[in-house]
């Protein structure tokens, strides 16, 4: 797992290191092990500490300063917003100091047309439904349904999408 995350880093230097919209992709796909779609943008900085187990669908847009911890596996699905600064934090510590140093992991799931505001976190063993929108500076602990905009910390729902007038 180490050697696996330094040879992330590697990749993430030149990655971050160029503007080239193809050449970023190519990078992102040498850290994930998976061709990234040409559908899928990202503008780096994009910070990744191992992506092995992280699936990015088409049609996704990742912004500046994304940090995105992979030990616990993130899915993105298709047409995906992730707006700067989002933190995808698929791992996590113990509370007890004893076994602090141990990591869980835990799968982050986001699911097709979700959009993920400025600054949010999303923490380890979380979903975010179809069509949810998290909104900026939210933390998630807990699933998000379809169809919802999650807002504060802990993240709850403050609105149904299509129930609006």
């Amino acid at each position: 797992m180490r050697d696996a995350s330094y040879a992330a880093k590697e990749s993430l230097l030149q990655m971050n290191a160029t503007s080239d919209a193809s050449e970023i992709r190519y990078h992102l796909g040498q850290i994930t092990g998976k061709e990234i779609d040409e559908t899928t943008d990202i503008f780096t900085p994009l910070y990744i500490n191992y992506g092995k187990d992280i699936t990015i669908g088409k049609n996704v847009f990742i912004n500046f300063d994304c940090v995105f911890l992979g030990l616990g596996g993130i899915i993105i699905e298709d047409n995906v917003l992730i707006a700067p600064k989002v933190s995808l934090l698929s791992e996590g510590h113990l509370l007890n100091p004893e076994t602090r140093h141990s990591l869980v992991p835990g799968r982050i799931h986001i699911k097709k047309n979700a959009w993920i505001g400025a600054g949010a976190t999303i923490l380890p063993g979380v979903s975010i439904g179809e069509n949810a929108v998290v909104a900026s500076g939210a933390v998630v602990s807990k699933n998000v349904p379809d169809n919802t905009v999650v807002a504060g910390i802990p993240a709850k729902v403050v609105k149904h999408i299509g129930t609006e007038k």
